[in-house]
């Protein structure tokens, strides 16, 4: 029988069913300990975990007081250790995550242990959605030909998975050509609540069932889309995912939850897309980084589940953690209508009437931090861009903003053209086809966000029936493509009879995955490239993601827009951004007449007539039966067998140096002596496993430390770790090419996240990344790319990274505000650290990236007051101290930090230090949580050590 803190473990019994246990929240209210039932919905959901979990040691009753007694204004520091239920990984995270398991076991191997300890403790679900490119399309074998080349391409990756799959019992992998993680999370891997039997089977019969519901992290941004049917998760590192599975909580600062409150309903035409690219705009003035935001009121509850799941989706632009919904009606409705079970559907509505969470809260009702109010009535036609998701345009507005910034300074996010150029075109070696500023030259109806929305789909198919009826076309020189969440999507769009127009105006289906959304768009035609590079054209990307970062769409592509299915093929058919398609026709019809948007824009009522074969139960049923079944190239490959891996030699594969990585004593360091003098290129194959007993991270001040970047705001991980493909000239290039790997073969950074020589050689190293050390050219351009000094010379980043390694050198970065938005990519941490990085001092943090600096034992440093890099003046050239890093180190300490510049002048400015909770100060002391994780498992005290140097 499990244990019943504050006797709160009891039964109910669902409708039709067998009597069952919960834990109850309305039984700790009528203890009367704390206001539990004026909570935000999201935190009573995290306090169930913590009565679940409650065992004196991680989880004690003083978190379920403090969590209980939350007040809506109150000063956070106290720390949530929340238990999830389970994990979810896509491939480009989810490989190196396997990575470094492989690498624990061996290590446990290694130890004389059962390499066994080393195991899943959660279910873990990995979909593998990243790696397919759209190198064909506009065909009808298009999908065939990607998934071919997709299999040709990431073998090596693909059998490593099916290792994972054979070596630990808890680990599946859904494989290619299914769908998209958190499409797939939200249509099949979601069963509502979850079970656990307690009890041995006597007498033929099983024990008591425990039901609680249904949590996760997972290790993409994007995770927060299940937040649409009231799961509490989100997106994380590979390095907290990995904590998470191994039995560690996710330790987190209790939050500001920020209620938002809908009202009205969104007008005619206007789509789930305008709406939350609007929410994001909105919310990032408000900046709710770091908040649970948990929507409410009667605008709210009128929205379907799947427009809860695109404002869900986009929690990461708009930098929360969660964006939330409670259950009601219409997630039940939505379960029963995507082919869950009547049993699962019945308990869950029970489940959650029973702990009083059933119902879409109205306003009054719940205390919350503050309130944003937004009227779904205002919401009008919208895309995002030209770089960021927040940065909002009204339909109207697209002309006359493109060409105000096509030549603003790059200071004011512009282009720097000169103006008369605006109308200018450029010949391309392409009969017939010449080139200009604005042009689209890529246009995808792609990624979870909107593909697993049918209104946004079907509004999509629509239009371009009515479109291809009026005698409209896409010019062949855009690249158009059609990249559906799941299989589910085509289904319903070819009963409806909308998959043919479609196609016939280039959207043929190219894959399912996410494709253009994480820069997996493929090439260009050369011809175009040229064109581009040669006369400097600021040409388009349009498409229906959610992040549109510099050179995640395509790195000759500098303007790249976020927009509703809909307006992507409106704009495929235009042509140009650069258009007000509320007074500028789309283009001429059959009958040489102009057809306007307007013209063929679908009605709600024709939308809503072809709803029904968007949740059609059977076809859910059908397609997640068995999602390997048909998967002909993913069971043709063969699936190496054992406990522990052998790493084969691979340029995509190899054991992860991080409990390698020598750590830092405390203290200065004199009188060293050479233990080994060695060549070039020795590889971390050539270093012992004893390297991993090294003693543990002990903090000391950092002296002498040189900045090896300084950057603006809105830093990506993008910028830090790309994704995308790289050329020869690069370091990663040159790496690959020195082993004997073709131009054609490189892939990408993100299908290479499994090889940390790539990696480390790709961080920094995005081809739009300004690093301000660079002197500005004469027309006073920033120059761009993974460049900085070195003596005064400029190299790459990771050159100069390496030579200050060798130098024994420290090195900092500085940034500006909102550094490391954008993806979770765990590798904008791991590649910081491999490359010698101690600390990271910026003006503000998005949170996931804070957490995995900290997770990689870089220190996350925040700037205080006014101090910044203009403020203070850095310019590159100076020596930096950071004093205070004792080993009392405390969560959010006062630090200093020490400048002094190369005319010898020293100040000192304040620090605040980013190690936010008492657990992640433990992670750094450990060199990080993957040392600190397993030290636990293998029996070791986490951040001790018996080296006698140390105790004396």
């Amino acid at each position: 029988m499990p244990h019943s803190t504050f006797n709160t473990l009891t039964r109910f019994t669902p409708p039709g069913q067998t009597e069952v246990l919960f834990y109850s929240l309305p039984t700790l209210a009528a203890a009367e300990i704390g206001n539990v039932p004026r909570l935000p919905v999201s935190l009573r959901i995290v306090l169930e975990a913590l009565l679940r979990h409650c065992d004196g040691q991680r989880v004690s009753e003083r978190h379920i007081l403090e969590l209980a007694e939350w007040q809506p204004r109150a000063r956070r520091s106290e720390e949530i250790p929340f238990v999830v239920a389970r994990v979810v990984l896509q491939d480009f995270t989810g490989v190196p995550l396997l990575c470094d398991l492989a690498a624990m076991r061996q290590v446990a191997q290694t130890r004389g242990l059962d390499p066994r300890r080393i195991e899943p403790l959660v279910p873990v679900d990995l979909v593998v959605d990243h790696s397919v490119q759209v190198d064909y399309y506009g065909t009808p074998q298009a999908l065939q030909q990607n998934m071919t080349l997709e299999f040709d391409r990431n073998r090596e990756r693909y059998q490593f998975m099916k290792w994972g799959m054979q070596a630990f019992k808890t680990f599946r992998v859904v494989p290619p050509g299914v769908g998209i993680v958190h499409q797939v999370n939200l249509e099949h891997l979601f069963h509502g609540v979850r079970q656990q039997t307690m009890g041995a089977v006597e007498n033929g019969r099983t024990g008591e069932r425990l039901c609680f519901p249904d949590t996760l992290v997972g290790t993409d941004s994007h995770t927060t889309m299940i937040n649409a049917v009231g799961v509490v998760g989100w997106g994380v590192g590979g390095i907290e995912a990995e904590a998470a599975m191994l039995g560690q909580p996710v330790y987190f600062l209790t939050p500001d939850v920020v209620g938002v409150e809908l009202s009205g309903h969104l007008r005619e035409g206007v789509t789930a897309t305008d709406l939350v690219l609007t929410v994001t705009e909105l919310l990032r003035r408000e900046k709710v980084v770091g908040t649970f935001v948990e929507y409410f009121g009667e605008g709210a509850s009128t929205l379907s589940v799947t427009d809860r799941a695109t404002l869900a989706n986009m929690a990461p632009e708009y930098g929360a953690t969660m964006g939330f919904f409670p259950v009601d009606e219409k997630t039940v409705d939505y379960m029963r209508r995507s082919g869950r079970s009547e049993a699962d559907c019945v308990l869950f509505e029970a489940y959650f009437r029973a702990q009083g969470l059933f119902g879409m809260p109205r306003a009054g009702q719940i205390d919350y931090s503050r309130t944003v109010r937004l009227d779904l009535a205002s919401i009008v036609p919208s895309l995002a861009g030209p770089k960021r998701p927040q940065d909002r345009i009204a339909l109207p507005e697209m002309a006359s903003r493109f060409n105000t910034l096509l030549s603003a300074a790059e200071s004011a996010d512009g282009f720097a053209r000169p103006p008369e150029t605006l109308r200018q075109r450029y010949a391309t070696e392409r009969p017939g086809i010449d080139l200009g500023h604005g042009d689209v030259l890529i246009a995808a109806i792609t990624s979870c966000t909107n593909t697993s929305n049918p209104a946004v789909m079907i509004a999509a198919g629509l239009l371009a029936k009515k479109a291809v009826d009026k005698g409209l076309r896409v010019q062949p020189h855009i690249k158009t493509s059609l990249a559906p969440g799941s299989r589910v999507v085509t289904d319903y769009l070819e009963k409806a009879g909308l998959l043919a127009p479609l196609a016939k105006l280039g959207f043929a289906l190219a894959g399912y995955g996410c494709t253009t959304c994480i820069g997996n768009a493929g090439d260009l035609d050369p011809v175009f490239n040229q064109a581009i590079t040669e006369h400097q054209l600021v040409v388009a990307a349009v498409l229906s993601g959610n992040r549109n970062f510099e050179a995640r769409i395509h790195p000759n592509l500098r303007a790249n827009y976020l927009a509703s299915p809909p307006l992507v093929v409106a704009f495929a058919i235009a042509g140009r951004v650069n258009i007000d398609l509320d007074s500028e026709a789309l283009g001429h019809g059959a009958d040489g007449q102009p057809v306007y948007l307007r013209e063929i824009w679908p009605s709600s009522q024709e939308i809503d007539a072809v709803l029904p074969f968007a949740l059609d139960p059977e076809t859910f049923r059908r397609r997640y039966a068995d999602v390997g079944a048909d998967q002909d190239l993913w069971k043709a490959i063969p699936a190496p067998a054992g406990e522990v891996y052998d790493w084969p030699p691979s340029t995509y594969i190899a054991r992860p140096p991080f409990f390698e990585l020598p750590t830092q004593l405390a203290g200065d360091l004199r009188g060293a002596r050479a233990l080994l003098i060695l060549g070039d290129s020795v590889t971390t194959d050539h270093i012992s496993p004893a390297f991993f007993e090294l003693p543990t991270q002990l903090a000391g001040d950092l002296r002498g430390a040189r900045a090896l970047l300084i950057l603006g705001d809105s830093v990506t991980t993008d910028h830090i770790s790309p994704a995308g493909s790289f050329s020869e000239n690069t370091p990663a290039g040159q790496w690959l090419t020195q082993q004997g790997v073709k131009r054609v073969d490189f892939n990408s950074y993100g299908a290479r996240r499994g090889h940390h020589e790539v990696m480390m050689r790709g961080t920094f190293a995005n081809v739009r990344l300004r690093n301000l050390i660079l002197p500005a050219d004469a027309e006073g351009r920033q120059p761009q790319g993974g460049y900085t000094l070195l003596d005064g010379q400029q190299t790459t980043v990771f050159a100069a990274a390496m030579h200050h390694l060798e130098r024994g050198t420290p090195t900092l970065i500085f940034a500006g505000e909102e550094y490391g938005t954008g993806s979770s990519r765990d590798w904008a941490a791991k590649g910081t650290r491999l490359l010698g990085v101690r600390a990271v001092i910026a003006r503000s943090y998005e949170r996931i990236h804070r957490a995995n600096l900290v997770g990689m034992g870089v220190l996350p440093l925040q700037f205080v007051a006014d101090d910044s890099v203009t403020s203070l003046g850095l310019r590159g050239d100076e020596t930096f101290d950071i004093l205070g890093i004792g080993p009392s180190l405390l969560p959010m300490q006062a630090l200093t930090l020490v400048i002094e510049r190369a005319n010898g002048e020293r100040s000192e400015h304040p620090l605040l230090c980013r190690i936010d909770t008492a657990i992640e100060v433990s992670y750094y002391r450990s060199g990080g949580i993957l040392p600190y994780v397993l030290g636990e498992l293998l029996g070791a005290p986490a951040g001790n050590t018996t080296d006698p140097l140390l105790q004396a």
